[in-house]
């Protein structure tokens, strides 16, 4: 097991991601969706940080993906479906679409696929605590917070001090 993040990291990574997003981004047709179940909590993070250099009201939302995933069946005999929560509409829209790890590309697919059941956004953007590489899908991320080549027996665990106590971000073995 080794640390890629620890709390203080988290602590210059958001606001880098967040300064990004500013420069880039047409402010006034931004909202921003949280993939469930850390994706959220780093939205509304991102929410906070953006709010606070600039003088708007971005509208947040959350996204729950399982009944589009294409691996739903091998996951559990009865898989956790939690809330999705998009109290705007999201058409004509800039989405700035968060999630904490990119790899394969089907948990963005299936985000995407949600994510056009409520409208049609003008643009989705992706951003991603950490890009693992290994792509399964021409799927790519917009912002990054680290980037890192992973080989295929370890796996990227990220805890958020909102569901686990902590913010850390580490490397481990598959058992």
């Amino acid at each position: 097991m080794r640390v890629l993040l620890k709390a203080e990291d988290y602590e210059k990574v958001l606001p880098r991601l967040a300064a990004e997003v500013i420069e880039k981004e047409n402010m006034d047709k931004l909202s921003i969706v949280g993939i469930r179940r850390r994706g959220d909590y780093l939205a509304v993070r991102l929410k906070k940080l953006i709010e606070e250099k600039i003088n708007i009201d971005i509208p947040i939302g959350a996204i729950d993906i399982n009944l589009y995933r294409d691996d739903l069946s091998t996951l559990s005999e009865f898989p956790e479906i939690k809330e999705t929560d998009i109290p705007f509409d999201i058409t004509g829209k800039t989405i700035l679409l968060v999630d904490d790890v990119l790899y394969t590309g089907r948990t963005i697919r299936a985000a995407l696929n949600a994510l056009f059941e409520y409208g049609r956004p003008q643009r989705v953007v992706l951003l991603v605590l950490v890009d693992r590489f290994g792509r399964e899908l021409p799927i790519s991320a917009n912002y990054v917070g680290l980037a890192l080549n992973v080989p295929a027996d370890q796996y990227i665990s990220v805890r958020i001090k909102e569901l686990e106590g902590e913010d850390i971000v580490l490397l481990k073995d598959k058992a």
